[in-house]
Order: structure tokens, then sequence, then C-alpha cells
């Protein structure tokens, strides 16, 4: 069979998605099927649970990583992938290798959040340098105590606790911090699942480890957050506000879905469910810890979807441009 050209995909998946607001279809998923970021996934679960009480369409979300999603998502076992990430272009290949288009939505924004033991009374802001003398490949064995981050800090172990490879909040905590996506020590306990990472750390007075703010949210009675030293040199608390408006940086970052383009213009249950999902994204990723866009990006984002244009328009950092303004350039290419 002779392979579509991409414009030609483009435009009949067009005319698919126009078909079905005119007319039902009978090959819909029994199961609209979901894996991926655990930092996603406290949003995907609420719209969930809420789109299967409203329409009875069975929806399974799955929590194995942002890179362990995308493997599931390339081979075609999923229709949705969570992730905290951009998609890397190792997976792009992937999915081009097993003829997957994917349309990528932005659906919120997190603030990154460092945290200690809730009797931590020492480490209440700590600069990105501090981090990276903390994290990087070079400490491990070598930084292994508290006053070895500073001098004032006490003598006591320091106890670190991750996300592991396949987290994209992994990939992202790696380059904002040590300058490189998966350099770091290894003399840490890693895991995909967050609740472990809350347990280490609310059990151990010399604990740290990091994750999205959701998480932290959650779970505030028993950790503490860090200040974060930002560009400016001033220290700023995690929080909905400084993702917002900016001043919580380097370490806010948009969180994505990606969608199968095919059956999100063929499969009217996955249509459904994705359309619920973005006229919901707004309450929902509130609801759960993690920042809303604006109504303007999200009418922008719903736009980008309903055009069907597939491909990745975050593959490079654009410092400085909304969501809005992103999309609008990858419109433009």
């Amino acid at each position: 069979m002779k392979k579509l050209s991409l414009g030609l995909l483009k435009e009949s998946l067009i005319v698919a998605s126009s078909l079905i607001l005119s007319a039902p279809l009978s090959a819909a998923v029994d199961i609209v099927e979901i894996d991926g970021s655990s930092t996603v996934y406290p949003i995907a679960e609420a719209v969930a649970e809420e789109f299967q009480i409203e329409t009875g369409i069975k929806v399974t979300v799955g929590v194995s990583g942002t890179g362990g999603g995308f493997k599931k998502f390339c081979r075609g076992d999923t229709v949705i992938s969570n992730a905290s990430r951009p998609i890397k272009a190792k997976e792009i290949k992937k999915c081009d290798e097993a003829g997957i288009d994917f349309i990528e939505i932005p659906v919120a924004f997190d603030a990154l959040t460092v945290v200690v033991n809730k009797g931590n009374d020492w480490a209440n802001e700590l600069t990105i340098e501090e981090l990276k003398k903390i994290w990087e490949p070079a400490a491990q064995g070598k930084i292994t105590n508290w006053n070895q981050v500073r001098p004032s800090f006490p003598d006591m172990p320091l106890k670190l606790y991750g996300p592991g490879a396949d987290s994209g909040t992994f990939d992202y905590f790696t380059e904002a911090v040590n300058g490189e996506s998966k350099a770091i020590r290894g003399d840490f306990t890693a895991s995909e699942d967050d609740n472990i990472i809350v347990k280490g750390v609310a059990g151990d007075k010399g604990g740290m480890g990091y994750f999205g703010l959701a998480y932290f949210t959650e779970n505030s009675e028993t950790l503490k957050a860090v200040k974060i030293k930002n560009a400016a040199g001033k220290f700023i608390m995690p929080s909905l506000e400084a993702a917002q408006n900016g001043s919580y940086n380097p370490l806010s970052r948009p969180l994505f879905i990606y969608l199968n383009a095919k059956k999100a213009a063929f499969d009217v249950n996955v249509k459904k469910f994705v359309d619920f999902f973005l006229n919901n994204a707004k309450e929902f990723s509130a609801e759960v810890g993690y920042v809303p866009f604006t109504d303007k990006e999200y009418t922008a984002i719903i736009d980008h979807y309903k055009k069907l244009k597939t491909g990745t328009a975050f593959a490079k950092p654009a410092i400085g441009l909304s969501v809005e303004e992103i999309l609008k350039l990858s419109a433009s290419n």
C-alpha cells in the first residue's frame, strides 16, 4: 500500500474529524487507555473519574513514568500518553517507525517542588548551585552530609529520594539543575511512584526529594517545601501564583498529554474524552494543585487540537514565550 504523505494524512484526519460530528461510529474503543507521567496522573485521573460518571465510557490511567508511557504509546498500546516533559527525538522516531502520528496538548503548568522533612529547620531556602552540589554526578559518595552543602547546616546525614530515569520530572530536574538531562548521582533512592518519595522524606529527618507541586500540596502536613533562588536573585516558594507569574524559575514547566492522532480523529469515545478533558482542564488542574493556563491560552490549545496538527511545538526551550505564542509559532511552520 502506498504511504500517505504527511500533508495528505493531516487532510484525511481533518475530514474524518468533521465526519465524527455528523455520523455515529461503530468502531469505538471500549476502554480509553492512558499511561505515563506520575506528575500528570492526578489531573488525568480526576478527569477520567468524572468522565466515566457522565458517560459510562471506561478510562484506565496507568503510571509508568513519562518515558515508560511513551514506550507504550509508540507501540500502540495506549491512545493517550501523560508527559511531564516534551517528547524526545528518539521517542518520535519510535512512533514514526510504528506509523503513529501524535498530537501534543499542553494541559497545565507545574512548579517542581524540592521537599525536606518537616523536622528540618535549617534548609528553608536553597540556590540552584547548592542543588547542583547535592545532585550532580560528581557528588556521588562525596556529598553525604548536610554541612557539606552549607557550613551552617548541621552535621547530619543527607538522604536523597527522587524519581527514576523513566520520569519526565527526573529529566526536567536534571536538566534545570545539572545542565544535562539524566546527569545525576546514582546513590539515591529512586522510584516512579511519588508516594514512595513522600514516605522516604517524611520518615527521614535528613531526607530531601523532589516532585510536582500537587504531591507536596497533598502531603504538606508531613513535608516542608524549600524556597528556591530564582534568576532575579530572590528566594521563591513554589506555588500556583509563583509558577503562573514566572517568578518560580527555573523549576516551572508545562505538562502535556499526547494523543494518537488517528484515534483522536476516528474514534468517537477517544474524541469525547479529549473534548471533556480540554473543556475541564482548568478546573481539574487547579483542583489537584497544579497551575491552570489562562482562558486565552486554553482557547489557543483547543484550537490547536481541533486543527489536528501533529508533531511537537516544544522540541526546543522557548524562553519568555507563553504557551499560546509557542502554538502560534508551531502553526505557522
